[in-house]
């Protein structure tokens, strides 16, 4: 029998599925866990309990559920959060805990001294990116800066997906995916680790070796065997990061063909022929050689749902009320009876890059409902996805295909809402497992038991979300006032971090 594995370890929860050589989904199991927040700009991971820890329970429930002998898992693969820094000592203990993607922004000063030092021009044409809070090299130096006893004791700098696979392993490899996230270490033309800027920020000997996503890795220890039920010697894929498995999961695999990923920020992946440049959107090789990603992420999305599920149904458990806000919002008309609201509550990256922008709900009058204010965080997401289609489309690559996967997807208004205001018509897919299942998919690639247009085959489209063109001078209009509102409060924002600690980032 054939079968194989796949991880994703997610911002709050990690989830995993086993599936037969077909992409059948024989088992799943979901792990929950917290971002940790210890001040104002900062977000972290405990790498152990969350990335490993989730990693080794979910194996043993995939196994205790499905039966199936250890011996048939044929290839494991996993993806995580990312780009996130994690340092490591000489036998590969982390340090700390892991400091997340672009929603931690600690490394401003950082930022602002590469690009002075480096230049934006220069960055722009050696690394196809400009620097921002997604970037690891700042933060990397923000360590050196600001925790010299860590850094000292720093012998491997890791992001989430290899530390799980030095785990199952005992060896250090990142894909190139996740590898461009390490701006300005990796050089994407030459697709290496480059010295030219890493003077001063790290050692190039303290970063893992270069694979593609769907080589092998390596194989299973005794020690990783021990812990999650695997058999030694089962190979394990390099992986990437999750919002690429989650794209390859849904059939975005041609130039053209762009991912909307609803989880704990929308996440946005579009597949490119060339290289793209352009400071706004973040650039890396895709996950097979020969093909480019031009990506974009919002900093708050699904943490916005839950930050809201959070302060107004304390009584309840967040995953428990979801459904009921979503029913409360669809009461809401569009446009939230004039509400706007800017979803910048944790800074915004594209293509703003701004980790002093604050959140706004602006417009409340006394008619207004909690209704009215979900629907309008909701709209707010939805206004900042136009802004960067609107950036894509500004750079010559509007999107052919647009794929909608996640769990935001299950929210029919907030689902509605972004094609709606962004004008652009969603395809969803019969499974909406997400990174997991790209996960076995990258599995079975690793092994042979499956050619990239398999996955066509593995997960067929379902339906289409299609604009609803009667809104759209409603929104068209409130758009606009979104993007002044952002426009005409950005110096006030930036005096707001003077005082409340965003300064000391």
């Amino acid at each position: 029998m054939t079968y194989f594995i796949g991880i994703d370890v997610g911002t709050f929860e990690s989830k995993g599925v086993l599936t037969d050589a077909s992409g059948t989904i024989v088992a799943q199991a979901v792990s929950r866990h917290q971002m940790i927040v210890p001040r104002p700009g900062w977000a972290e991971h405990r790498p152990d309990e969350d990335w490993w820890g989730d990693t080794v329970a979910i194996t043993r429930e995939l196994l205790a559920k499905s039966g199936v002998d250890p011996r048939d898992i044929k290839a494991v693969a996993t993806s995580a959060i990312g780009p996130c820094m994690l340092p490591l000592d000489g036998g590969g203990k982390p340090l700390m805990n892991g400091v997340l993607y672009g929603v931690d922004t600690r490394a401003v000063e950082e930022i602002n001294f590469l690009m002075q030092k480096i230049g934006a021009e220069t960055l722009l044409a050696r690394c196809n990116s400009g620097l921002t809070s997604q970037s690891v090299g700042p933060k990397i130096l923000w360590l050196k800066n600001k925790r010299p006893d860590i850094y000292a004791q720093a012998r491997m700098f890791v992001s989430a997906t290899p530390y799980i696979t030095y785990r199952l392993t005992g060896d250090y490899a990142m894909d190139h995916f996740t590898a461009a996230g390490f701006t300005p270490l990796y050089d994407p033309a030459a697709q290496r680790w480059s010295p030219e800027f890493a003077d001063g920020i790290v050692d190039l000997a303290h970063l893992p070796r270069l694979l593609w996503s769907h080589e092998i890795a390596g194989t299973i220890t005794a020690a990783a065997a021990a812990e999650t039920g695997l058999a030694v010697g089962t190979p394990v894929v390099c992986g990437t990061i999750d919002a690429a498995a989650e794209a390859l999961s849904v059939g975005v695999t041609a130039p053209g063909d762009m991912m909307m990923m609803y989880g704990s920020t929308i996440f946005i992946i579009q597949i490119t022929a060339a290289q793209v440049r352009d400071p706004r959107l973040w650039y890396a090789p895709w996950l097979f050689p020969g093909l480019h990603a031009s990506q974009a992420g919002l900093a708050t999305s699904g943490t916005l749902t839950r930050w809201f599920a959070d302060q107004v149904f304390r009584d309840k458990p967040a995953a428990d009320v979801m459904g009921e806000m979503a029913q409360e919002a669809a009461t809401s008309p569009a446009g939230a009876k004039g509400l706007i609201v800017l979803p910048y509550f944790s800074g915004e990256r594209t293509p703003l890059h701004d980790p002093r922008a604050k959140g706004v709900i602006f417009g409340l009058d006394l008619t207004h409902t909690r209704a009215d204010v979900y629907r309008g965080a909701l709209e707010g997401i939805g206004y900042a996805v136009r802004h960067i289609v609107e950036t894509f489309e500004a750079v010559g690559h509007a999107p052919n295909r647009v794929v909608a996967v996640g769990g935001g997807t299950r929210n029919g208004v907030w689902l509605g809402a972004v094609s709606d205001i962004s004008g652009q018509s969603q395809v969803l897919r019969q499974v909406t497992t997400g990174a997991s299942l790209g996960d076995t998919f990258l599995a079975a690639l690793a092994t042979g038991h499956a050619t990239l247009t398999d996955i066509e085959i593995w997960n067929k489209a379902a339906r289409i979300q299609h604009p609803d063109k009667a809104v759209k001078a409603l929104y068209d209009h409130q758009y606009a006032v979104y993007r002044a509102l952002y426009r005409q409060t950005k110096h006030l924002m930036a005096t707001l971090s003077e005082v409340d600690g965003g300064a000391a980032l």
